[in-house]
């Protein structure tokens, strides 16, 4: 996988609790996938957290990838999602 492919967007969204950003790490960490960049932020009740990761080295693929994630949220009770940093930048544009 080239690096510029190897860049994912990883959002998540949901009511605060502690854990929530471990839980996400961890389960980044066991599959070595590299936190490059992180943002999070309470509004209200409500966390919010963006992160930029380098799955250059994962053991999974982005589907299994996501498949974990969305395990991960499930039982957290919050909602991941992960998309290809070139996917996210092109839904995005202005």
């Amino acid at each position: 996988m080239s690096q510029e492919n190897s860049r994912v967007v990883v959002t998540v969204v949901g009511k605060d609790k502690v854990g929530i950003i471990a839980r996400v790490a961890n389960v980044l960490a066991e599959n070595d996938a590299n936190i490059l960049d992180i943002s999070q932020t309470i509004m209200q009740d409500f966390f919010t957290m963006i992160m930029i990761v380098d799955i250059q080295n994962c053991k999974v693929d982005m589907a299994g990838l996501k498949e974990t994630l969305d395990v991960e949220g499930e039982k957290i009770g919050v909602k991941i999602s992960a998309q290809r940093e070139d996917v996210f930048q092109y839904m995005h544009r202005i």
